[in-house]
C-alpha cells in the first residue's frame, strides 16, 4: 500500500468521471441543467473536473452560495428553509436564483432586491404532499413538515415576480418515485405551471446508482417539458449522485481489546467522522487490502467485509471517542485483525466530508485525490490549530 497518514479520505478522480458521463447524458437527452449540491459535496480541488460536465452548483448557506461563486463558477442557487435579513443581504450579490421557502420570505426578498437592485430569478419552494421517503427524517413531506409550501398556502398570494417553483421530495431514489412526485406536482399545482419560465427538481435522484432507470428519468423529464413548452428550463440538483461511489474513508487499527468479541479500534471515528452511520442509521462496505492504491472500488482480490459470522473472523469496529456508542458496525474478514491494519470504507464522499468534526479534539482527516492514472495527492492536513479555532 502507498505510504498516506490516517485517517484520511480519498477522492477517485476516475470515479468522479464516471459519474459525470452519466449525468452529462442526462443533460444531452433532456437539454435540463444539473447543478452540483454543495450540501453534499463541497471539496473544491475536485472543482475543476465536475464543471467540465456541471452548469453550476446550489447552496444551502451564505457561506456555500460564496464558494460556488468563488470557486465553481457557472450559475449558483440558492435555498434554505429561512435566511436572515442579513445573509440574503449577502446572497443577493452571489446568486443567480435564489428560491424561498414562504411567501414571508419571498416579501423580504423583493424588498431587498429592489433596495439593491440585484437580478435575480425567483422562486419558491413547494410541498407536492407526496410521500415517497422510507426514513421519515429525510422525508421532505412528512407530516408538519417545514419545508415548502403547500397548495393551500398560495391562496390569495400575489405572484408577480415568480418565474419558477422548486421541488425536493426525494433521497436516494429511483426515477419511478420522481415520475409519481412529478404526477402529484401536476394535480396540485396545473394551474400555476403556465406562468412559470423553470423548474427545479430538486436532488435525491440516484442517477448514477447502478441499475438506475436512466430512460424513465429521460422520459418523463421530456414529456414533462413537451406538456409545458412555457417552461423553459428544466433544473435538478444531485448531489450525491455527482459523488457516489467516489471516496474511500481509510483508518489504522490502533488495538484491539476483547469483550465477547474482538473490537478494533480506530483512529477514524463513527461519531467524528461518519456521523450518517450514527444518524440514518447507515451500514458502509468495507474491505482490506495490503495492495490497496487508493481507489474507490476494492480489487478483485480484496478481503471485502461481511455480514458477522459469513467469514472466518468476526470484529467489531469503533472509534477512539469517549462515546460509548462510537460504533461503525460488525463485519467478518478471512482473517484476523491486528494492531497497524489499516480497513477502508466505501462510499465516503458525498455527505460524510461535510459533517466532519472534532469531538474529544480528534484530528480531522486528511484529504487526498486519487488523480486519472493513479497518482494520489494529498489536498489538505488538519491539526491542532483546526480545532483550536472553531470555538474560540
Amino acid at each position: 500500500m502507498f505510504s498516506l497518514p490516517t485517517p484520511a479520505f480519498v477522492v477517485d478522480a476516475d470515479a468522479l468521471e464516471r459519474n459525470l458521463a452519466i449525468l452529462g447524458e442526462v443533460k444531452q437527452r433532456t437539454g435540463c441543467r444539473i447543478l452540483l449540491a454543495l450540501k453534499a459535496f463541497s471539496m473544491f480541488s475536485a472543482f475543476p473536473l465536475l464543471r467540465r460536465a456541471l452548469d453550476g452548483c446550489c447552496a444551502s448557506s451564505l457561506h456555500e452560495a460564496r464558494l460556488g461563486r468563488e470557486q465553481f463558477g457557472g450559475e449558483v442557487h440558492a435555498f434554505a428553509a429561512a435566511f436572515s435579513e442579513d445573509d440574503m443581504r449577502g446572497i443577493a450579490g452571489l446568486a443567480d436564483h435564489v428560491t424561498l421557502n414562504s411567501f414571508a420570505q419571498w416579501r423580504l426578498f423583493q424588498r431587498i432586491l429592489a433596495e439593491t437592485g440585484a437580478r435575480i430569478a425567483g422562486g419558491l419552494r413547494i410541498n407536492p404532499e407526496h410521500s415517497e421517503g422510507a426514513t421519515e427524517l429525510y422525508d421532505p413531506c412528512a407530516p408538519n413538515s417545514r419545508l415548502g409550501v403547500r397548495r393551500a398556502g398560495f391562496e390569495g398570494e400575489p405572484l408577480g415576480g415568480i418565474t419558477g417553483l422548486h421541488s425536493h421530495t426525494l433521497c436516494e431514489q429511483d426515477s419511478a418515485p420522481f415520475a409519481r412526485t412529478l404526477a402529484a406536482i401536476e394535480s396540485r399545482f396545473g394551474d400555476l405551471l403556465p406562468r412559470l419560465q423553470w423548474m427545479n427538481f430538486g436532488g435525491g435522484h440516484h442517477i448514477t446508482r447502478p441499475g438506475y432507470d436512466l430512460d424513465l428519468l429521460c422520459d418523463t423529464l421530456n414529456a414533462f417539458r413537451q406538456r409545458h413548452p412555457n417552461i423553459t428550463t428544466l433544473y435538478l440538483e444531485p448531489g450525491e449522485a455527482c459523488a457516489l461511489n467516489a471516496g474511500t474513508l481509510v483508518a489504522t487499527v490502533l488495538d484491539v481489546v476483547e469483550n465477547g468479541m474482538p473490537i478494533a479500534v480506530l483512529d477514524a471515528s463513527c461519531a467524528c467522522h461518519m456521523p450518517d452511520v450514527l444518524e440514518m442509521p447507515y451500514r458502509p462496505r468495507v474491505f482490506r487490502d495490503a495492495a490497496w492504491n487508493g481507489a474507490a472500488a476494492p480489487a478483485p482480490h480484496a478481503d471485502r467485509g461481511a455480514e458477522p459470522g459469513e467469514k472466518a473472523y468476526t470484529v467489531r469496529l469503533a472509534g477512539a471517542t469517549c462515546l460509548a456508542g462510537d460504533i461503525i458496525g460488525d463485519w467478518s474478514f478471512d482473517t484476523p485483525l491486528k494492531t497497524g491494519d489499516r480497513v477502508m470504507f466505501e462510499d465516503m464522499a458525498h455527505y460524510t466530508m461535510v459533517k466532519t468534526n472534532t469531538f474529544n479534539g480528534i484530528r480531522l482527516p486528511h484529504i487526498a485525490l486519487r488523480e486519472s492514472g493513479g497518482t494520489v495527492r494529498m489536498i489538505r492536513s488538519f491539526g491542532y490549530d483546526d480545532f483550536k479555532t472553531r470555538l474560540s
